[in-house]
């Protein structure tokens, strides 16, 4: 008798394993090319913003007169009404569709970044440039989100928002070398002459120029987008705009969008409040607050920091951006490996480890210094930032700082969202993570009143400095978030759909 062979084997097995394994990576192989198009996008988007938000305290003082503490109450207006515009763009872009308001907001980021970059009127600069800038950002970065969904079908959808996180990080890595390649190229306080203009900008002005340049870039990028482009299960549907919705007037249609989302926000909130399980999720929400501030220290206080720490033309950018790389790598290894973990005891661990990691700023610089002088300082310092020299024991302390702080985010920062919508009752997953922008909110306020007060008081551009100081106070109210995590689990915590523990 002849053994038939069979398809139920080990050998069969592995054959289907490797299928399905490299089917996660070729389901994109026939996207839609709007959806390589919102990856471009949202890379040179991320790009431009990140570069302005690392210069926006700098140029405010150095360029505009502004005090350490004035400074950071400006950033602090300026991104709370980013983060209120963003609240109503969903609303917008139902009005007027995707590709216009693409359009609209990089238009207006165009203009804003001329403006920032050209005068150094200070009404005008404020006026004209930057907060009009809050307003073209928060029409460009959060659309982005709904073009991924738009422009893939549900085989795609979990591998678009993973590339479509990496080109995030992606924007930030090369933000952060600009960052650097500009201020050293022209001095900390440095001139770029412009011939044709016939005028010299400062160096935190050509940053501006060099942000606007990437945000021109996107244009003929966006260009290529399709009108009434929707992508199925069943494939790739255009559908064209009516008569009547072309003959549209779009500020007509953005006051509607603006009125109606106001209104069913506010509504929507009512009948949140009545909801007993909301107060546990805004309480969570509040702790996470406090480690939300340790990311806006470092976007808004620590180019300060490590300028009057380290020198003009320190590579700060550098340092930083080991958490970009960090965090490209981790956030997929992690989300694989904790999936049957519960999303609370994964912030809970992440705000622990994000939290501790801050107290090694606060730790004497004179502890490191065997480090920096060893073979740690040498290739950090010589092999990846290019220093000449000896190596400032701040330079290991702050890049052993990232390292920890980057593990702790790639641990919380992703489950944060799992768990609002986790816990959301069914017809209401938006509501809650809505909600979820709360600690950004706070961490915000935080930033313009507390961390101005002790960037002014501990680490001054001129006369004694005493940073560590700074940082220890940053650090011990991260820590609220983990404590209070762990002390009051069993009256915040909400039991997650799908979890056991």
């Amino acid at each position: 008798m002849t053994n038939a062979t069979s398809d139920t084997g080990p050998k069969a097995l592995a054959k289907t394993t490797d299928t399905g394994f490299l089917s996660k990576f070729t389901v994109l192989k026939g996207a839609a090319r709007e959806l390589w198009i919102t990856f471009v996008v949202k890379l040179l988007v991320i790009a431009a913003y990140a570069l302005s938000n690392s210069t926006l305290v700098l140029w405010l003082s150095s360029d505009l007169g502004y005090s350490d503490q004035r400074a950071l109450g400006l950033v602090a207006a300026w991104s709370l009404l980013m983060t209120a515009i963003t609240l109503l763009v969903g609303s917008l872009t139902d009005a007027i569709g995707l590709r216009k308001t693409f359009f609209l907001g990089v238009w207006i980021c165009i203009v804003a970044r001329a403006v920032m970059a050209f005068t150094n009127v200070k009404w005008l600069a404020l006026a004209g440039g930057l907060f009009p800038l809050a307003v073209g950002e928060a029409l460009s970065t959060p659309v982005l989100v709904a073009a991924v969904r738009h422009y893939s079908n549900t085989r795609q959808r979990s591998i678009s928002f993973s590339i479509f996180y990496v080109m995030m990080n992606v924007g930030f890595l090369a933000a952060a070398l600009l960052f650097d390649f500009v201020r050293q190229g022209l001095g900390e306080h440095g001139q770029l002459t412009l011939p044709l203009l016939g005028m010299k900008i400062s160096t935190y002005r050509a940053l501006f120029l060099v942000s606007l340049i990437i945000e021109i870039s996107i244009l003929p990028v966006l260009y290529f987008l399709r009108v009434g482009v929707e992508v199925t299960d069943e494939g790739v549907r255009i559908t064209p705009r009516s008569a009547r919705a072309r003959q549209v007037n779009l500020w007509s249609s953005m006051w509607q969008a603006v009125r109606d989302s106001a209104t069913e926000s506010a509504r929507l909130f009512a009948g949140l409040l009545r909801q007993a399980g909301v107060y546990r999720l805004l309480a969570f929400l509040i702790l996470i607050a406090f480690l939300k501030l340790i990311l806006m220290q470092m976007y808004y206080v620590y180019p300060k920091f490590g300028i009057r720490e380290l020198g003009d033309g320190a590579p700060i950018g550098r340092l930083w951006a080991i958490n970009s790389i960090l965090i490209i790598v981790l956030v997929p290894f992690v989300g694989a490996l904790t999936q049957r973990v519960s999303a609370y005891r994964m912030v809970t661990m992440g705000g622990i480890v994000c939290a501790a990691s801050v107290f090694i700023m606060a730790l004497p610089t004179a502890w490191f210094a065997p480090l920096a002088n060893g073979l740690p300082g040498h290739w950090l310092g010589h092999g990846y930032l290019g220093l000449k020299g000896s190596v400032h024991p701040y330079y290991v302390m702050i890049a052993l700082f990232v390292v920890l702080l980057s593990v702790g985010e790639a641990f919380y920062s992703p489950r944060v969202y799992e768990y609002a919508a986790a816990i959301a009752p069914k017809g209401q997953e938006a509501s809650y993570a809505a909600l979820s922008y709360v600690p950004f909110l706070l961490a915000k306020l935080l930033i313009g009143t507390f961390s101005g007060f002790l960037l002014a008081r501990y680490c001054p551009e001129h006369g004694v400095r005493h940073s560590e100081t700074m940082w220890l106070f940053v650090a011990l109210t991260a820590t609220v978030a983990p404590a209070g995590l762990i002390l009051l689990r069993r009256y915040i915590r909400v039991h997650e759909a799908g979890r056991e523990d």
